[in-house]
């Protein structure tokens, strides 16, 4: 009860002090640069040390975001028996509901830790003119966010939850209704469009660029394989699957 408290504490005392412009894309690869900035804990034992200011440098990236429905999830590994029960329950009542699937990236590595010797309005100061000499691509995805110094993930992890649900509402579900992957139901939600095989355009659509790279050489058969299992067209596809094989 007191480490949930005290995880309050720290999501209702994290601000975000530079807002990125962009969102999580949808047709490629996402990657977000962060800065989490806190006071050294030690100095409110050591006042007399300061000023100094903790920060948390690094960035994750988010593979392209898929599309799905609740029948493809439940062809998706590491859920327990229970959780898969769940879904083919709501699957049976909602075969069309849509959802977005993120898969996140976070390299440990790219994590760097330093202090700047500075009250924290002129480390964040520092910080920003840092990003702004920075000709990086990623800058338009670059946050500072003030956070807890012992919880700084925390901190870090809100900003990446309103991120998430941002791009999906204001930037993704519009995309995709607009390219007619999806439509509205009567209920208001949002539902995958099919097509004339019952399988979803977006799925057609990403699997024939698999099929694609696989030719080319820039995917694993093994994942195309895997992704046609999951949506449960394999034997529809399987002549042009095995085609690949085959010598010219």
């Amino acid at each position: 009860m007191k480490d949930k408290q005290r995880i309050k504490e720290v999501l209702e005392n994290t601000e975000i002090l530079l807002e990125p412009d962009d969102l999580i894309s949808t047709d490629h690869d996402t990657t977000l640069h962060y800065y989490v900035l806190s006071k050294p804990y030690y100095l409110d034992e050591f006042p007399d040390e300061g000023p100094e200011t903790k920060v948390r440098e690094g960035k994750i990236t988010w593979e392209k975001p898929k599309l799905l429905t609740p029948d493809y999830m439940i062809n998706m590994s590491g859920f327990s028996g229970e959780a898969k029960d769940a879904m083919q329950m709501i699957a049976r009542d909602n075969p069309d509901l849509a959802g977005l699937l993120y898969k996140m990236n976070y390299r440990k590595e790219s994590i760097s830790t330093f202090t700047i010797s500075r009250e924290f309005e002129k480390a964040e100061a520092e910080i920003r003119d840092k990003i702004d000499q920075n000709d990086d691509k990623d800058n338009n995805l670059t946050v500072i966010i003030k956070g807890v110094d012992e919880l700084w993930d925390v901190s870090l992890m809100k900003f990446i939850q309103n991120l998430v649900l941002k791009s999906a509402y204001k930037s993704q579900l519009p995309d995709y209704e607009e390219k007619g992957f999806l439509s509205t139901d009567d209920q208001g939600y949002s539902v995958v469009t099919r097509n004339l095989e019952g399988l979803p355009i977006a799925a057609s659509e990403e699997i024939e660029k698999m099929f694609e790279m696989v030719k080319n050489g820039d995917e694993a058969p093994s994942r195309l394989k895997k992704e046609l299992d999951r949506w449960g067209v394999f034997n529809a596809y399987q002549d042009r699957f095995f085609d690949l094989f085959k010598e010219d």
